[in-house]
C-alpha cells in the first residue's frame, strides 16, 4: 500500500477531498493540542474584550494535525470570516493584492503552506502584517511609480509542514507561534470515537484503540483508516468495528501494528540489507526504493524517526537497533564504528 492512502505529501495544501463534516466546528470538540488550544481561545477572548483584532498566528507541524481545522475554529471563535489560501497560488502582487483588498476589518486570512511563498511576495506581506497597507509598483524602468493602499486591520493565521524554511523577518511578524505535535493513541481513539458517531458507524473501545495506534500520531490518517476499517466492517462483517474487525481490515492493506505500511518496510529493508545499515544519504535511499526524495523525507521519515526506528546523522540516514527487531534482521556487530548509533 502506498502512503497516499492516508497521508498527504510533505507541503501540499490539505487535501479538498477531506471530509468537511468530520472536521470539529469549535474549540469544545477539537481533541488534543491543549496547550496551544488554551492559547489561542485566551487569545480571542482578550481580543473581544478589548473590541480589537486578533494577533497574527503561525501554526506550524506535520500534515494532518489540524492546522486547517484549528484557522476555521478561531475565525468562528471570533465571530468573523475566514479567507483561505496558499503560497503557491499567490503567484504576484497583483494575487496578493487582490485577496488583501477583499478583507474586511477583522477578518482571517489564512495561507496554507506559508513558506512558499515567493521571497518577492513576503517583502509585500511585511508591511500588510505591520502596518497594513500595501506598498505596489506599477511598470518598470522610468515609469514606474509606488501606490500605497490602506488595508483595514486583519488577522494572519499562517500554516505550515516546514517552519525551518520560513524567514525570520516573517516568523518575527507573527504574535504568537505554535507548533502542532502528533496525538498519542489515546487522543486519537476520542476523536474516532466522535467520528464514528458522525458517520454512524457503531465501534467498540477496542475498534477505536486498535485504529488509533496505526494511525501515526495523526488525526487525519485516523479519520481515513476509520472509513477504510468502516467499508470492511460492512461487507466482511456485522457493520460493527471490533478490536479483531480493525485488525483484519487494516491487515489487509498491510499496515501493522506499529502503524508502518508496505513503503516503510522497504524503507528500512533497504537501509539493512543494501546498506549495511547505513549511513546513507537520502537522494541514494530515495533512488533505491523508488521513491521521491522529498515524500521519503516529509511523509515516512518523521515517523520512523520517531518511533526510534532510523535517525538522521550529519553522514547519512542510519537504521537504529528497532528496526533490526522490526524486520528480523540480525543486529550488527562493529567494533570498528562504535558511533554507529550516536
Amino acid at each position: 500500500m502506498s502512503e497516499s492512502f492516508y497521508q498527504p505529501k510533505g507541503d501540499q495544501p490539505d487535501d479538498p477531498g477531506f471530509d468537511l463534516s468530520l472536521r470539529p466546528p469549535d474549540f469544545s470538540e477539537f481533541h488534543g493540542q491543549e496547550k496551544i488550544k488554551d492559547r489561542l481561545m485566551l487569545m480571542v477572548e482578550a481580543a473581544q474584550m478589548r473590541d480589537d483584532v486578533l494577533e497574527h498566528v503561525l501554526l506550524s507541524g506535520p500534515p494532518g494535525l489540524g492546522k486547517t481545522t484549528l484557522a476555521n475554529i478561531i475565525a468562528g471563535a471570533a465571530g468573523t470570516n475566514l479567507h483561505t489560501t496558499s503560497g503557491p497560488q499567490i503567484e504576484k502582487a497583483g494575487d496578493l493584492a487582490g485577496v488583501l483588498t477583499n478583507l474586511q476589518k477583522g477578518d482571517i486570512l489564512f495561507i496554507d503552506e506559508i513558506h512558499r511563498l515567493h521571497p518577492a511576495i513576503e517583502e509585500y506581506l511585511y508591511p500588510a502584517m505591520e502596518d497594513y497597507r500595501l506598498d505596489i509598483i506599477i511598470d518598470s524602468g522610468p515609469s514606474a511609480r509606488s501606490i500605497q493602499l490602506n488595508l483595514p486591520k486583519f488577522t494572519l493565521v499562517g500554516a505550515t509542514t516546514r517552519a525551518g524554511m520560513l524567514t525570520s523577518p516573517l516568523r518575527s511578524r507573527f504574535g504568537l507561534v505554535n507548533r502542532l505535535d502528533y496525538y498519542t493513541a489515546e487522543q486519537l481513539s476520542v476523536i474516532i470515537d466522535r467520528s464514528a458517531g458522525l458517520l454512524k458507524v457503531e465501534i467498540t473501545a477496542d475498534g477505536s484503540l486498535e485504529i488509533a495506534r496505526r494511525s501515526r500520531g495523526t488525526p487525519r490518517i485516523a479519520n481515513n483508516l476509520l472509513r477504510w476499517v468502516r467499508d470492511f466492517a460492512q461487507v466482511r462483517s456485522d457493520g460493527t468495528i471490533t478490536g479483531e474487525v480493525a485488525n483484519e481490515a487494516l491487515a489487509m492493506i498491510e499496515i501493522d501494528q506499529d502503524g508502518l505500511d508496505e513503503m516503510d518496510a522497504r524503507i528500512l529493508e533497504a537501509m539493512i540489507y543494501k546498506f549495511n545499515g547505513g549511513p546513507v544519504g537520502l537522494s541514494t535511499l530515495a533512488v533505491a526504493i523508488g521513491e521521491d526524495a522529498s515524500t521519503l523525507e516529509e511523509v515516512h521519515e518523521p515517523f520512523l524517526i520517531m518511533q526510534g526506528f532510523m535517525k538522521r546523522t550529519p553522514r547519512g540516514r542510519v537504521a537504529m537497533p528497532a528496526a533490526y527487531s522490526k524486520i528480523g534482521a540480525p543486529q550488527p556487530v562493529r567494533s570498528d564504528q562504535p558511533d554507529l548509533f550516536s
